[in-house]
């Protein structure tokens, strides 16, 4: 494994975040709106890497006035588009090693679809997803059933823009689907261990991600807090290899942003992905961001 690699490729360190924030935002960034994939389709039929998945979602939650937040409710653009990223052969953590097949990840505030650890969970050891208890019944479904698609000879092909059809909730109570594990995680009451494992033995995690997590100022800074407190297991644990935290974001706020970067700097060594080891609508002008930090 060589972090060295992933740094030298990844270029200049981010110094200073209110300039991070000049840069990014003076770019040419194109109307997304909010950023759904479609707000009000109940099913989606996505192709990612050579993966057809169908999800589930709930314009219904996404429009409720339940307390605590909805926008786990729907498939955000982002997502696909960095899912298509990580799992790439070309991928840079892969290709120097950062990510491999004995690889855990840990994924912070990943809504309902699980489009992530279905792509991104055959290619490691063990993934797990978290996010707030009202995503789990959607995101467990997503899981069970994608899983059980990709192993059926039987697949049939989707097409990769969304639809709309009828969704007729059929009852799951699957929370383990192989290697990849949903577990409720509240960032501002719960406390990060790494009984997340599912294992006595696994000290922390191979990387952190959230994607896509970044658009309420209140909640910046239980975010990092638990970024940070996910990548100090590995360090408390006596280990080496520090985890690396990987944060995707669609631009909407120039403050938001800036109010996260400057929390997440103070915690974190922090760069910028570049658009030479992008692709597929993620690098300049794209609207959309990924950071890299290792602890301080």
């Amino acid at each position: 494994m060589s972090l060295e690699a992933v740094l030298e490729t990844l270029g200049p360190e981010v110094d200073y975040p209110e300039e991070e924030s000049f840069i990014l935002f003076s770019q040419s960034i194109p109307s997304q709106n909010l950023g759904f994939v479609d707000s009000k389709a109940t099913i989606l039929d996505l192709s990612i890497g050579g993966r057809d998945l169908t999800i589930h979602q709930s314009p219904t939650i996404l429009s409720s006035n339940r307390g605590g937040g909805t926008t786990g409710a729907v498939v955000w653009k982002i997502t696909p588009l960095f899912a298509s990223w990580i799992t790439h052969p070309s991928n840079l953590l892969f290709k120097h090693g950062i990510l491999n097949t004995t690889s855990t990840i840990l994924e912070l505030g990943c809504g309902i679809s699980g489009i992530i650890g279905l792509t991104l969970g055959p290619l490691i050891k063990l993934y797990i997803l978290t996010d707030q208890e009202y995503v789990m019944k959607y995101l467990n479904r997503n899981l069970g059933e994608n899983q059980a698609d990709s192993s059926s000879s039987a697949s049939k092909s989707r097409k990769s823009t969304s639809k709309t059809k009828k969704d007729v909730m059929r009852p799951t109570s699957t929370h383990a689907v192989s290697n990849i594990i949903a577990k409720p995680l509240d960032w501002e009451t719960d406390q990060i261990t790494s009984s997340l494992t599912g294992s006595e033995t696994k000290i922390g995690f191979d990387a952190v991600i959230a994607c896509d997590c970044i658009y309420n100022d209140a909640l910046i800074k239980p975010l990092v807090d638990t970024c940070r407190d996910a990548c100090q297991l590995r360090l408390a644990g006596g280990k080496d290899t520090p985890t690396v935290c990987i944060v995707a974001q669609q631009l909407r706020s120039a403050e938001v942003f800036e109010d996260w970067l400057k929390e997440f700097h103070k915690a974190f060594r922090v760069w910028r992905v570049p658009d030479q080891v992008l692709a597929g609508g993620l690098g300049s002008d794209s609207g959309f961001v990924i950071h890299i930090g290792l602890l301080r």
